[in-house]
């Protein structure tokens, strides 16, 4: 019986194709490390797990890479409030992260990849987009993607910038938002002393990758700029995963990722459990709970 897999791209299942008939090149979203991950970003991780278990087992041999978050606008604000630096900040929670995925059994990637190892290889594909003519340097120094230049944006999530009227128009520097607020989204973000010590001297001026830009970059950078699989939680679909799609395949002028799944969101009471609505467990919580990780 062959494999099928739910498509988000497509919304239909899929019996599975890789790309070289042997080998499955697997990316999986991993965390920002400005805190512990909460049980409901482990399933994620976990429905990743499952997932290169399979195609291990169908006999594929599965390259799989996990990307660590280490500089975005929250690990900034956090390194900066508890008075560390970066690097000591998300290094702490790095290696909370790989004792947590130890305690849980998840079978490690084949190379977790740390955003700031990889500035060189964001830079260059923000060069790319610029003389291509899908991104601009806008007035506060900041380089932007021109969404209105990629005629497929919104492909993944289903909908089109006519849809979305006037609030497509603009900028955005913030890394999340909801796709109503669609807007111009930030590729290279111009130093501002919200950003302390953290910045990059480059072509493109002093400043950081905005966090849509990194994964683009890592993945590309270690599994090709055509890749089988890409996983993550459904709130990772727009805008982020949305805005992988867009810079990939603009700078590189095909399809980006063959097969997108994306697991659901992990409910507290009715709620999905998120840090920022405060109803979140860790494996420290559970634990406490006299619940073992393995439950």
């Amino acid at each position: 019986m062959p494999l099928k897999l739910k498509n988000t791209l497509t919304k239909t299942e899929e019996v599975f194709e890789p790309i070289n008939k042997d080998s499955v090149s697997l990316y999986t979203c991993g965390p920002t490390v400005y805190n512990y991950p909460h049980i409901g970003n482990y399933r994620a991780y976990i429905f990743g797990d499952i997932l290169k278990r399979t195609l291990s087992y169908l006999g594929y041999n599965v390259k799989h890479i996990m990307n660590i978050t280490d500089i975005d606008d929250k690990t900034i604000r956090d390194s900066i409030a508890e008075g560390k630096t970066l690097a000591e900040f998300t290094e702490f929670y790095t290696q909370e992260f790989y004792k947590d995925i130890e305690a849980i059994h998840i079978v490690r990637a084949e190379k977790y990849t740390k955003a700031t190892d990889y500035i060189d290889e964001m830079v260059k594909m923000i060069e790319t987009l610029i003389e291509k003519g899908f991104a601009y340097k806008g007035d506060d120094g900041s380089v932007y993607f021109d969404i209105a230049k990629d005629t497929e944006y919104g492909k993944l999530s289903h909908f089109t910038l006519s849809d979305l009227k006037e609030n497509a128009k603009g900028r955005m520097s913030a890394d999340e938002y909801d796709k109503e607020n669609a807007q111009d989204f930030a590729l290279w973000k111009a130093w501002d002393e919200n950003d302390g010590e953290v910045f990059w001297e480059t072509s493109l001026g002093k400043g950081r990758p905005g966090w849509h830009i990194e994964c683009s970059a890592m993945s590309i950078a270690e599994l090709g700029d055509h890749i089988d699989i890409h996983t993550g939680g459904v709130d990772n679909m727009f805008p982020h995963h949305e805005n992988e799609i867009a810079q990939s395949e603009c700078a590189t002028g095909h399809q980006f990722v063959k097969y997108w799944m994306h697991n659901e969101h992990l409910m507290v009471d009715g709620k999905k459990m998120s840090k920022s609505a405060g109803n979140f467990y860790t494996l420290r919580d559970i634990e406490k709970l006299g619940i073992t990780p393995m439950a």
